[in-house]
């Protein structure tokens, strides 16, 4: 064999075990920190134009959901329940606000199971009162009602939503 073939050789190695070397590095970084995730409301509402009165101090999902007599949907989810998995039991209010699911601490939910990936899903309301479920790239992916989530998907009420050994549900 040829010095420059041997070299060229042990250069073409070097460098394939730098890229995997930086592709490990990328791996650990996503796993530790999760990966960027935007909020859709935040870029909705800086392109909403300014609304004044009565209005203005609603939430958006309630400006959606009042009637002539200012009342709630009559069909709308009050509360988001755990009913499988190692947090059986636990209940979260729904106020409008975005629900994040995963084992990342800052989730609204922080699940314990080794299937959910660090930021897994979340859950949100449209602008109609509807909830809607959305998975955020995990490994494992989110089921409702035992269909693989691909895109934004309205929830439901009593649909059960799994995420690993976790299911969610949507009730009054």
């Amino acid at each position: 064999m040829s010095e420059l073939t041997l070299t060229v050789m042990r250069l073409g190695f070097l460098a394939v075990l730098w890229l995997f070397v930086i592709v490990a590095v990328q791996v650990i970084r996503s796993d530790l920190f999760g990966t960027r995730v935007t909020q859709r409301g935040a870029r909705r509402e800086a392109a909403r134009p300014q609304q004044t009165g009565r209005q203005a101090a609603q939430p958006p999902q309630q400006r959606g959901q009042q009637g002539g007599g200012g009342r709630q949907r009559r069909n709308a989810p009050t509360k988001l329940v755990v009913t499988e998995g190692t947090l059986t039991g636990t209940t979260v209010a729904l106020q409008g606000q975005t629900i994040t699911l995963g084992r990342a601490h800052d989730s609204t939910i922080v699940l314990d199971d080794d299937y959910a990936s660090s930021r897994h899903a979340r859950i949100y309301p449209d602008q109609g009162g509807q909830w809607i479920v959305e998975d955020l790239g995990s490994t494992n992916g989110t089921y409702l009602d035992r269909s693989r989530l691909t895109t934004p998907t309205p929830i439901p009420l009593g649909a059960p939503i799994r995420i690993g050994k976790t299911v969610i549900e949507l009730r009054k």
